[in-house]
């Protein structure tokens, strides 16, 4: 039988860990207002993000678009837990399915119109048709798309997220443009190499 002192300090181990993976998964709080760039200078401008300029009088894009303002665009966002995206829809374009680990996404509706949906962890799927002024909540890390299936009108959406890094997974590019064995994907997925290896060519980068 492992003695007391043993059992505790496996105890003390567990916490810690799951306190190493907490952090990994969570913006961790910052003991100071903003967290300064090295050797940079903190002044308005720092605190600005000019990156959505292009929104204003641009043209429409011809494919499914986001603008993202992250931490690695906008760097005063470390420490903040939070970040933004604008998402921009031509008719008949979808976002496709992905997730983002570390943090729920609450989408807004601007304009147009969107099918969107989620499944949890028991493969139930959520599905709502959203019109413009309409909100909708993805929970963190559940796969989830938004699709606008108006062939006429484009639509136009912004999400916040609760990280200034919230990640993004790809669920199309993470199975089939990176290199997984396509022996493994035939049989996760009941098919063939052939049809696996059609469906990584669909997603190979254009020269």
């Amino acid at each position: 039988m492992a003695s007391r002192t043993s059992s505790l300090k496996f105890f003390s181990l567990l916490i810690s860990s799951l306190a190493i993976v907490q952090l990994a998964i969570a913006d961790p709080d910052i003991l100071t207002d903003f967290v300064a760039p090295p050797n940079g200078t903190v002044d308005a401008n720092f605190f600005t993000f000019t990156g959505m300029r292009v929104l204003v009088g641009g043209d429409e894009p011809k494919n499914f678009t986001v603008l993202k303002a992250t931490m690695a665009e906008f760097p005063a966002l470390n420490g903040q837990s939070v970040s933004y995206a604008v998402l921009e829809f031509p008719s008949g374009t979808t976002n496709p399915p992905h997730t983002h680990p570390r943090s729920a996404e609450l989408l807004f509706l601007i304009e147009g119109t969107l099918e969107v949906g989620f499944v949890d962890t028991k493969n139930n799927l959520f599905t709502q048709n959203l019109q413009a002024g309409d909100l909708f909540v993805f929970p963190k890390g559940l796969v989830h798309f938004q699709y606008n299936a108006d062939s006429q009108n484009p639509a136009l959406a912004i999400s916040a997220f609760g990280s200034a890094s919230a990640g993004t997974v790809s669920i199309p590019t993470t199975l089939f443009a990176t290199n997984i064995d396509d022996n493994v994907l035939a049989l996760s997925f009941k098919t063939d190499v052939a049809t696996i290896r059609k469906l990584k060519a669909g997603l190979a980068p254009k020269p």
